[in-house]
């Protein structure tokens, strides 16, 4: 990596982690990195003893016969509570102190700005207190770390071990350092002038960055918990680091969605500022200066001219060039902001009863975790990229009585991106009884997808949408890949949704690439849709396009949408509308595709099954559906405009 000479260390850790997958995490950790994508995909693999359904499962068409019953059986691998040791570690017994507060001037969201609270300049730091005590409880045996009631002041990441149950008080709210530097200097792997970073993933891609406010790598048995919405884990996203105005969510830069409601900018980006999206002069000017690479494949992975060399690019094109992940150093003088939380290669994981709010970037980030359970979460957050949960390459993960109030997705189920794929598909995680307010997508499964998605079970859901005249959420079910993310996805079953105050009725847009079938501002699939398939998601962001996506075996079902009063120029006063569009599917574009000839076959979106429901009025009268490159989509007693509609 140019400008980054000093050697990395990597600090040994007296961690007690168990065999497999973890184990093999924690070599790595130790092994001063020197390691590929490739053999990761072996190794970590052999470790993860994934459970497939066998082919008795199945019907003759590929659909499984009983999909409720295996939901209900991963929900009942849950029903026993995680074990701890019973002892409390208090943090004030360690030294924390609570910390003053004062009002502060900051971003609230995309476009909104006003007071917010936040610690004095010269507040008491709880890191030394709180990591003493998860280390100290850790080496008992395990137990349960405690944050009383109060606010707190944390400049440094929470990093959970096996055993330890970090619980907050009701009333107890931690405010995270909004400084970046304060993430660059406690991890494992000693970068120079990078900073001392943790192993991470960004956007699907392995890196070594900034930590996340909360942090966990290869552990057993942790929980994070809070007694209520009271209990607050605060990022600080949108609170100015720098005079000039910056915050953590003025790294995002330009906006790009054409026609974004409620989301139309980027707190203080300017044209010129520093951001994931702006040349970095510390990126290298080539490939070659990496690794022993051809120039046609150097040429395709880099594109036309250096926006390749923007952080947000870079790392995927080092992903894409097999660069290893001791290589993949960002950190300080770069742009990709943390997640919140976020839990590597970790099993038998806890997350419940708090609130997670203003996170820099994605608020919970699982990636290769086992035995996931979130309960009773608000994520809370509506900055740029403020999804609320993506569990990325999990499996047996249940989602059950949360809240999402997001910038982004409320819940995205991702599974690698470009080579990045040694973890494998995301596969047997249940959703319910879950509430969505704004965001991209209330579920979601994209548009990080390259390892494949499957076994997905989403039933008695309220996407309530209480933001919809002024935030609105963009999309209910949606789906995002290309020819790039590639992957696949199957056997996705959803019922029982209610969408009382309908989705976005206006249409947003991507931009296509120059040889596309379709012409510019035609086809919703940003938002505007209740259910929106999209194999052509934001092409022109990636330059190697030789991934195509498969998507099949589908069933939606019982989906009840409601009509708002609308007021747009467009249309008849107080007009009642639901949506822009009830459904599009946008299969793959065999246009896209440019990699080496003969192409690879290109599979139409395929065994969709639409039922039992009722889509409300869509302001697309003339073309309530949008269908593209699809075979086997059937509808059943679907009502659109009070017509029902029937196919198949």
């Amino acid at each position: 990596m140019k400008n980054a000479k000093n050697p990395m260390v990597v600090k040994k850790s007296d961690q007690k982690v168990g065999a497999g997958r973890r184990q093999f995490l924690r070599q790595i950790s130790q092994s001063g990195l020197a390691i590929s994508s490739t053999t990761l995909a072996g190794s970590a693999m052999a470790g993860q003893g994934a459970q497939h359904s066998s082919s008795a499962a199945y019907n003759k068409d590929g659909w499984m016969k009983a999909p409720w019953q295996a939901a209900q059986a991963i929900v009942d691998r849950f029903q026993k509570e995680l074990v701890f040791r019973d002892e409390d570690f208090l943090i004030t017994h360690y030294g924390a102190k609570t910390c003053t507060l004062r009002q502060v001037q900051a971003w609230k969201s995309f476009e909104e700005q006003g007071a917010l609270a936040s610690p004095v300049a010269d507040a008491a730091d709880i890191y030394p207190a709180i990591t003493t005590a998860i280390q100290a409880c850790h080496q008992a045996g395990g137990g349960r770390v405690v944050i009383p009631k109060g606010d707190w002041y944390c400049a440094g990441p929470i990093v959970l071990l096996s055993n330890v149950h970090v619980h907050l008080q009701a009333g107890a709210h931690i405010y995270f350092s909004h400084q970046p530097t304060d993430y660059a200097k406690y991890g494992s792997v000693d970068c120079g002038e990078r900073g001392r970073l943790v192993i991470s993933r960004w956007q699907s891609n392995d890196c070594l960055n900034y930590s996340p406010m909360v942090y966990s790598f290869a552990q057993t048995n942790i929980a994070l918990t809070g007694e209520d919405w009271t209990s607050v884990l605060d990022g600080q996203g949108g609170v100015p680091f720098n005079e000039d105005g910056d915050c953590w969510w003025t790294w995002k830069g330009k906006q790009r969605t054409i026609n974004s409601i409620g989301q139309g900018s980027i707190p203080n980006a300017k044209a010129g500022k520093m951001s994931e999206n702006a040349v970095n002069s510390l990126n290298a000017n080539a490939l070659a200066e990496l690794t022993s690479i051809s120039e046609p494949q150097a040429k395709l992975i880099q594109g036309e001219g250096d926006r390749w060399r923007a952080d947000a690019a870079y790392l995927p094109a080092l992903s894409e060039a097999n660069i290893p992940l001791p290589k993949r150093v960002f950190g300080l003088g770069h742009y990709l902001r943390p997640p919140l939380i976020q839990l590597i290669g970790c099993d038998k994981v806890l997350l419940r009863g708090y609130q997670a709010k203003d996170s820099p970037f994605w608020v919970h980030h699982p990636v290769n975790c086992r035995d996931l359970k979130i309960d009773k979460v608000l994520a809370n957050s509506h900055g740029p990229n403020s999804d609320g949960f993506d569990p990325e390459a999990c499996e047996y993960v249940l989602v059950e009585s949360c809240t999402f109030d997001s910038g982004d997705d409320c819940i995205a189920i991702k599974a690698g991106k470009n080579r990045d794929t040694q973890y494998g598909p995301s596969q047997h995680i249940v959703i319910q009884n879950c509430t969505m307010q704004s965001g991209h997508g209330a579920i979601t499964l994209g548009s990080e997808m390259a390892g494949g998605i499957q076994h997905i079970y989403a039933q008695n859901l309220l996407f309530e949408n209480k933001h919809w005249a002024s935030n609105p959420l963009n999309i209910a079910i949606r789906l995002k890949t290309n020819m790039n993310r590639g992957g696949f996805l199957k056997h996705f079953y959803v019922r029982n949704v209610s969408i009382p105050n309908g989705v976005q009725t206006s249409p947003s847009y991507y931009a296509f690439l120059p040889n596309s079938p379709f012409a510019k501002k035609t086809i919703a699939s940003a938002a505007g849709g209740v259910i929106v398939f999209d194999c052509d998601y934001a092409p022109v962001a990636d330059n190697v396009r030789t991934r195509p996506p498969e998507v099949s075996h589908i069933h939606i079902a019982k989906v009840k949408v409601g009509n708002v009063s609308v007021k747009q120029a467009n249309l008849p006063a107080n007009s009642q509308y639901s949506c822009y569009q009830a459904l599009v599917i946008l299969g793959p574009v065999a246009s896209d595709y440019n990699g080496p000839q003969p192409a690879p076959k290109i599979l139409p979106v395929s065994q969709v099954l639409i039922e039992d429901c009722d889509f409300g009025a869509p302001v697309n009268k003339v073309s309530p559906l949008y269908l593209y490159n699809v075979k086997g989509l059937v509808l059943k007693n679907v009502m659109i405009n009070s017509v029902l509609y029937k196919r198949g």
